[in-house]
């Protein structure tokens, strides 16, 4: 797993984690604030990923 890899693990978790804590709390998701900001960074480091996996296939082409 590279280091970028356990970068995007890392966010997922805490993301996860704020999910599971709002909805213990009986807060939608949709209306925290905090796992709105979460879902931005780990949906950044996603397409950061994808694009860095596009590059790499048409180098190797």
């Amino acid at each position: 797993m590279s280091r970028f890899q356990k970068i995007l693990e890392k966010e997922r978790q805490k993301l996860n984690q704020l999910g599971a804590e709002s909805l213990r709390q009986y807060i939608p998701l949709a209306e925290n604030p905090k796992v709105q900001k979460q879902s931005r960074i780990v949906d950044e480091l996603v397409a950061q990923y994808q694009q860095r996996t596009v590059k790499r296939r048409h180098s190797v082409r």
